[in-house]
């Protein structure tokens, strides 16, 4: 179906990643890593780089290929059939790359973008605090600058990369007497400037990636690592959500996918009752809700996709993809196990461990809540203006207010509402 929507170039780099996944990706790196015997994937990394799959968005001159956002969602859906935690690996450089293409200097995009494209340095990043998760701009890691240097405190947690990264992208607060969303920074900061492993995390899903807690303890940083503006760090978190939010749904539609293509081959063999279990619609209609909602899913992310591809603001259709693409996947692994019953349970198919990636989907890079407030928050300014949202909210707080809702409501209709034909 989905064919339709994608231009030959975009259908290419597809099937591409299709191969590399089905012929370049060792399963046994898989096990090794939800067994907890491997705690990076570089080997991963470093064949995606070597077939130019890393970062397919940015300008070749930096190791990418110039393609658009429609053809990393059809990427990143393909190597969403391995699980969460190659997902997460495949898709870090295009987040943090996001970040550093967009703000950074010549200096910044050689030593940082261009190292990770070609596989020679791995990029994490430090956003989340064990007092802010949601709370993004509540951070308290402080950044203060003393002669050509900076001199960042403080302690991120969830690091993917955190064991096995080379360098990460860390926010932290440079301003104490601005709004919140003038008092961040964005610093480029090297694991050997200083920064400690406090805590490596047992993880349900998502293994083999080294999450963990990293600490900044009087970490001194060139002052020319300092990523974008001064004060900037809101810009950059912003541009690094698109990636960040829109490779989530594309990546966990890919494993809904797969755990339903699964559940298919397998009702149509297993049998109940002298017939197999495709021809009850206990399980049929499984199926047949589970394709339409991530064929749902899919018009949304590539929906956002085209939008991004605009360079206009996206944030409310970035967040509705992330939202409904996540919870479609999951329902979909979900809906899986269910069909293959108790086999389903164990790992004798990957069903399982779909099942326990996925679940994180719907939580990291901005709980599926998080996103529906963005959402409504969007669709209000849209509907009401930039202002009128909030200044209703004022009007519906002070004496008289009933008067003015009066008065909207007694406004012409014809206003609101085209004539009919």
């Amino acid at each position: 179906m989905f064919e339709i929507l994608l231009s030959e170039e975009e259908k290419k780099i597809r099937d591409e990643v299709r191969a590399f996944v089905r012929d370049k990706v060792d399963r046994n790196l898989i096990l090794k890593m939800d067994s907890r015997e491997k705690e990076y994937p570089y080997e991963f990394v470093k064949s995606a780089s070597a077939e130019n799959l890393l970062g397919l968005r940015f300008p070749k001159k930096y190791g990418g290929r110039g393609l658009g956002w429609v053809s990393e969602m059809a990427a990143i859906e393909e190597i969403g059939v391995l699980g969460i935690a190659l997902g997460c690996a495949y898709s870090l450089p295009s987040i943090v790359g996001e970040g550093i293409e967009k703000f950074g200097t010549e200096e910044q995009k050689r030593n940082y973008l261009l190292s990770t494209l070609k596989g020679e340095k791995i990029g994490g990043e430090g956003l989340t605090e064990p007092r802010s998760g949601s709370d993004f701009f509540g951070t308290i890691t402080t950044a203060i600058k003393e002669g050509d240097s900076y001199i960042l405190n403080g302690e991120k947690r969830f690091v993917a990369g955190g064991v096995g990264a080379d360098y990460f992208l860390v926010y932290a607060k440079t301003s104490f007497d601005a709004k919140p969303h003038e008092s961040l920074s964005a610093f480029l900061v090297d694991r050997d400037h200083g920064v400690r492993v406090e805590e490596e995390y047992e993880l349900l899903g998502c293994r083999g990636m080294g999450a963990a807690r990293i600490v900044m303890e009087n970490t001194e940083i060139p002052e020319s690592n300092l990523l974008g503006k001064l004060h900037g760090g809101n810009d950059v978190f912003n541009a690094m959500m698109v990636p960040e939010r829109l490779t989530s749904a594309a990546g966990c539609i890919g494993m809904g996918q797969v755990a339903l293509d699964i559940a298919i081959r397998y009702a149509d063999k297993r049998e109940a009752f002298g017939r197999p279990i495709r021809r009850f619609e206990g399980i049929s209609f499984k199926v047949a809700d589970c394709q339409m909602e991530l064929d749902a899913a899919r018009g949304l992310v590539y929906r956002a996709a085209k939008v991004a591809d605009t360079g206009t603001w996206c944030r409310k259709e970035v967040s509705m993809a992330k939202a409904y693409g996540t919870e479609a996947g999951f329902k979909s692994v979900h809906e899986s196990m269910q069909i293959l019953g108790g086999i389903g349970y164990t790992d004798v198919y990957p069903i399982e461990r779909l099942y326990r990636d996925a679940r994180l989907s719907t939580i990291w890079t901005g709980s599926n809540e998080v996103q529906r407030l963005i959402i409504q928050n969007e669709i209000f300014k849209e509907v009401l203006g930039e202002d009128r949202s909030l200044k209703r909210d004022v009007e519906l707080d002070t004496p008289g207010a009933h008067k003015t809702i009066e008065k909207v409501y007694s406004e012409d209709p014809a206003k609101y509402y085209p004539k009919s034909d």
